[in-house]
């Protein structure tokens, strides 16, 4: 199947595995790449260090076009840009629309940028500035989304925007690939679908806790950081919900100490991560704190297995997932998918 999406970064197929911290490491992003679609390395949870050598391992693994999910607002965002250049890495991708200069610099060395955007004016600026597509999350999706459902902000922004749209949120088969296709976009974008494969390292009782949820079980709360965050409904989330203002101050020091000591950032610079991801928002100083250290409480769940410590993001679509496929057989299956129902619809 060729669409502008295919045509822009190489794959073989219109899916892409999104950059999640923690998850989308080399053995996820190049089992993606394999089998015909775009993986994303997640680079916000990596020193700079370790990004190049994840790229490298990638490049070690598979020989097709992968990308890089970097932190616009990152103070050495321009460090891992040089990464991305040097390694030969096919597309950047972004949570937060980066600068026009930075846009500039990547499409200079060859790099197809890719933002993405939750509002159709997002999506018109950064198209303005010289990105080559957008993906486009609608409130389904896991993480920090938005309140507008895919179905209503994707052909928005498919109208506003000459550059290949990617569809994200609540997407998981080759029946939501036709649909996203239908409304113009050039693909789907899929993370909770990719991260419960067998591919992905996140430890297998945490998949198991994925697979038990349903609809219900996902929630979005303003809890974790202060800004919606969609994930699944657990002891850790109820217990910061229901938190009173000390306690919630208490918490949030104990586990940004934990990631300073993981990062190696002092207390200052620390305030200022959290500050710069407040994206304005008027939040007390225990979220702010959290806002820093929220990559703690996800790898103590994506990494550790500890869901009683930790917060799992995750897209409404993991109440209807059952399996844990390898990444090869998903994209095959979703293809297939897509393939019988385009036959099956009924002609003009």
């Amino acid at each position: 199947m060729r669409t502008r999406l295919t045509e822009l970064v190489g794959v073989e197929h219109p899916i892409v595995q999104t950059g999640m911290g923690w998850v989308a490491g080399p053995r996820l992003v190049s089992a993606t790449a394999n089998a015909g679609a775009l993986g994303v390395l997640a680079s916000a949870t990596m020193t700079v260090d370790e990004l190049r050598a994840a790229v490298r391992e990638v490049k070690s693994r598979t020989d097709r076009p992968f990308g890089v999910n970097l932190r616009a607002d990152a103070g050495d965002a321009r460090e891992r840009v040089r990464i991305i250049v040097d390694e030969g890495v096919r597309v950047a991708s972004f949570a937060l629309a980066p600068s026009r200069e930075l846009i500039a610099e990547l499409k200079d060395a060859g790099v197809v940028v890719i933002p993405s955007i939750g509002a159709r004016r997002h999506a018109e600026k950064v198209a303005a500035w010289g990105a080559d597509a957008v993906v486009v999350q609608g409130g389904e999706g896991g993480g920090h989304t938005g309140e507008v459902a895919t179905t209503v902000l994707l052909p928005q922004v498919v109208d506003a925007v000459d550059i290949p749209v990617i569809a994200a949120g609540g997407f998981h088969d080759g029946r939501g690939l036709v649909a996203a296709l239908s409304y113009g976009a050039a693909g789907i974008a899929m993370g909770t679908r990719f991260l419960l494969t067998s591919d992905s390292t996140v430890p297998d009782a945490v998949k198991a806790r994925y697979l038990a949820a349903t609809v219900k079980d996902v929630t979005v709360t303003t809890a974790v950081d202060g800004l919606p965050h969609r994930m699944l409904r657990t002891e850790m989330v109820a217990a910061l919900e229901h938190a009173g203002r000390v306690r919630a101050l208490a918490q949030a020091v104990r586990r940004a100490a934990g990631f300073r000591r993981l990062s190696g950032l002092s207390w200052a610079a620390m305030v200022r991560e959290g500050l710069a991801m407040r994206h304005g928002k008027d939040l007390s100083w225990s979220q702010v704190l959290l806002a820093a250290n929220t990559p703690m409480l996800l790898k103590a769940s994506m990494v550790e297995g500890r869901t009683d410590l930790g917060v799992m993001a995750s897209g409404q679509v993991a109440g209807v997932i059952e399996d844990l496929p390898g990444c090869g057989e998903l994209v095959t299956r979703i293809m297939s998918e897509a393939a019988h129902v385009l036959r099956t619809l009924p002609a003009p």
